[in-house]
């Protein structure tokens, strides 16, 4: 007797973890040029940082 539990085909996990490597792959290239850019900036990261909340504080107050 087979016994048939998986209503999930194996081409469809195949799917899964293919998109799961694609987003993996671009999270590391992500995480490479954001920290190229970091490295760029070095001292700047802090006031950067103060430059964007400030930011969106005036955009949640709508004085931007």
């Amino acid at each position: 007797m087979l016994d048939n539990r998986a209503g999930i085909e194996v081409e469809d996990l195949l799917k899964i973890v293919l998109v799961l490597v694609v987003v993996w792959i671009v999270l590391e290239i992500l995480g490479m040029i954001l920290g190229t850019i970091g490295w760029l900036l070095g001292p700047l990261q802090p006031l950067l940082g103060v430059v964007i909340l400030i930011l969106i504080v005036l955009w949640l107050l709508d004085r931007l």
